[in-house]
């Protein structure tokens, strides 16, 4: 059994929305079709700095989450954003991420921090 099989399922469903859009690359191609506000007909990698090959790797895995549609027309493929799905996996972040934001703990990072360089320095120290 894989290990992520044992959490809830919209925790896998999170998680993979996570692990896709993690990438700057898919990030990238993600805000270049909502700038175009229109589906794009044509080579994406024209206009981001990454070969057909990479730009297509990565709109293969916007396409098997369902971010991203692509339609063949002839020798080219329209690409369009699906906002039904892009809008399923916010809500999810959203619904996830509320109760985690409500938690009202101030944590001083910098006394944390500060407090991890005392011990890392102490350890190097005694070695």
């Amino acid at each position: 059994m894989i290990k992520k099989e044992l959490f809830e399922t919209d925790l896998q469903e999170l998680a993979e929305f996570a692990k896709v859009i993690s990438h700057p690359a898919r990030l990238a191609i993600l805000k270049y079709l909502a700038d175009k506000k229109t589906c794009i007909s044509g080579d994406i990698s024209d206009q981001l700095p990454l070969s057909r090959t990479t730009v297509s790797q990565h709109l293969k895995e916007l396409r098997e989450l369902g971010l991203v549609h692509g339609e063949i027309d002839g020798l080219k493929v329209n690409y369009c954003l699906c906002s039904s799905n892009i809008e399923k996996y916010l809500l999810m972040f959203e619904s996830f991420f509320e109760p985690v934001r409500a938690v009202d703990i101030q944590c001083d990072t910098d006394s944390i921090a500060k407090s991890n360089s005392t011990v890392i320095t102490s350890i190097n120290k005694n070695n």
